[in-house]
């Protein structure tokens, strides 16, 4: 089993995130660990419940915990803003006090929404993150970032709230897949592209989904363990944890124009950083030769390499105003000295422009 400590700035904020196969049958014991309460909520959506909720139900019924499953549809739709209501609710009645706990079993759009949930409910309850999908395992599960989304974009509704542990169960990756699991695949990718370079080179090497199963619990402690750095180092989102958003600028507002229904979040984010990266390649910001190396990885894990309409750049580039890294007035992106080294530029509004004259393809 691997283990990582998250300690940050403000001495109350430490929590365990724990790495290991068959986690969910001892779920009851990793909560007593940490909460001694026993009421609890845990937050899920249908695809999750069909094959775990079973397994969590029983462990949780043995243990004695008086628990009420909250089961919604997957997908980035659940994540609205306008479900909060009937969700704050359904906590209402069955009786949620400040004492008790939310589990987010499931992705992204479950671990932000429990996680904003438990946030925002009675000024905060505590939060466990049980991450089910290879995307959230390396990235939303880590660094205390919840949020909901509004018509406008996508979490631009949320907080800083720190789980008071991350459980990440190898065995459920098992169970995606094939386009989740790339999903997932595109923030490995960014956390070589940004970090660290032999880590990029150990996802390349390992070609597909077979070969990095094959060494998986190492890439998952690599992956949480360079988002713990970030974090630690910069846990409001002012400086360097920016870096973590590469790709991100151009891939949430792909994702905010299709509505969250054409492309996935990873999808959205494998286009963004190969777009960025080749733009920033023509503009000599990047090295000559690291998009078509970051390429040949985006393509080799099953993920999108452009858009497949060029020509709705021009109704996607406008959402870019909505970016978190939009400050003072001033477009920031993440650029890459080299693969495995990344930087915080400023940059005009007439960066992407090329974009829209059919530039920056990387089919």
């Amino acid at each position: 089993m691997a283990e990582l400590e998250i300690k940050l700035n403000r001495p109350s904020i430490t929590y365990p995130l724990k790495i290991k196969k068959g986690l969910l049958g001892h779920l009851a014991e990793e909560i007593q660990a940490v909460h001694k309460g026993r009421k609890l909520v845990v937050v899920t959506d249908d695809n999750v419940a069909h094959y775990y909720g079973s397994q969590v139900e029983a462990n949780l019924q043995a243990a004695g915990y008086d628990f009420e499953m909250i089961v919604l549809t997957p997908g980035e739709s659940s994540k609205s803003i306008d479900h909060l209501p009937e969700l704050y609710g359904r906590l209402v009645r069955f009786g949620i006090s400040r004492s008790d706990l939310i589990i987010a079993l499931g992705g992204g759009v479950i671990g932000d929404l429990a996680g904003f949930l438990a946030a925002s409910f009675l000024r905060g309850i505590k939060l466990i993150q049980v991450p089910t999908t290879l995307l959230a395992q390396v990235d939303s599960s880590v660094g205390g970032k919840v949020a909901v989304d509004l018509k406008e974009g996508k979490n631009l509704v949320g907080a800083f709230y720190h789980p008071h542990c991350v459980l990440i169960d190898l065995n459920v990756l098992e169970t995606l897949s094939d386009k989740a699991f790339s999903d997932g695949m595109a923030e490995v990718i960014k956390y070589g592209c940004i970090r660290d370079r032999a880590f990029f080179d150990k996802v390349k090497g390992a070609g597909n989904r077979a070969g990095l199963m094959a060494d998986i619990e190492s890439v998952l402690e690599r992956c949480c363990a360079i988002k713990q750095e970030v974090v630690e180092a910069d846990e409001k989102d002012t400086g360097q944890r920016m870096l973590l958003n590469y790709g991100h600028t151009l891939g949430h507002a792909i994702e905010a124009y299709y509505h969250y229904e054409r492309y996935t979040h990873g999808e959205g984010v494998a286009i963004g950083m190969l777009a960025i990266n080749q733009l920033a390649e023509d503009q000599g910001l990047s090295p000559q030769g690291s998009t078509q190396e970051i390429y040949q990885v985006v393509k080799n894990f099953g993920l999108p390499t452009a858009l497949e309409r060029p020509e709705d750049y021009a109704g996607i580039l406008p959402l870019i105003k909505n970016d978190k890294k939009n400050l003072n007035g001033q477009l920031h992106i993440i650029t890459l000295k080299a693969i495995g080294q990344a930087e915080i530029r400023q940059v005009p509004d007439h960066f992407f422009d090329p974009l829209l004259e059919g530039g920056s393809s990387n089919d």
